[in-house]
């Protein structure tokens, strides 16, 4: 697959911010949905981050005509068999905002000690050219702390009490260059650039 300028499929900022710095060692032109004047929504109804991601790249590369990267994220806490998983900004059943999913997550661990806060991220990334396709995932352990040990970043709301293994602060505590090495997105993407660049 060769790509000279690519479209990065989402509307949230941070997250447009931390894939484009990871891409710049393809040397190509990232653009964003706002750079396009897109502002419609992809209805993320699949059964698995693969699913929706592949949904989201095919859905905005039919809109902008251009080769799109999308991906689908979410949390799996090992106490919750596996919540809020796919549905995590849906998990109240509802489009939740940042401050209820993290209260409700708390609520849903109270009174259970360290050992048992057990969690991962899961990342899938899916870059869609028209034809071809590329799919990767990455994973992150990690544990959820008892309360919020840095401010809310928008759209992130996990991230303030998520403490990666061999990490004693949280992702969102992390530079960004940091976060990029070892966060599931920052895997999933590092797979996706090796393939662009012929490595895998």
């Amino acid at each position: 697959m060769k790509i000279n300028k690519l479209l990065v499929a989402t509307h949230n900022p941070g997250k447009f911010n931390e894939i484009k710095q990871q891409l710049e060692v393809l040397g190509i032109e990232v653009v964003s949905l706002q750079d396009l004047d897109i502002d419609q929504d992809f209805e993320e109804t699949g059964k698995t981050f693969e699913d929706n991601a592949r949904g989201k790249a095919r859905f905005y590369y039919h809109l902008s005509g251009m080769p799109t990267l999308a991906d689908d994220s979410g949390l799996e806490v090992d106490a919750l068999a596996g919540e809020p998983g796919v549905k995590s900004r849906r998990w109240p059943g509802y489009e939740a905002s940042d401050q209820e999913l993290y209260d409700m997550l708390i609520a849903r661990l109270k009174g259970l000690p360290m050992e048992q806060r057990t969690a991962k991220f899961v990342a899938t990334s899916v870059i869609f050219d028209g034809s071809k396709e590329i799919v990767a995932r990455g994973e992150n352990q990690g544990t959820i702390g008892f309360k919020l040990a840095a401010p809310i970043k928008p759209g992130l709301p996990w991230s303030s009490v998520f403490y990666p293994d061999g990490y004693d602060v949280v992702f969102s505590q992390l530079d960004l260059a940091d976060k990029n090495k070892i966060s599931h997105r920052g895997r999933a993407l590092d797979k996706v650039i090796k393939q662009l660049k012929g490595n895998d």
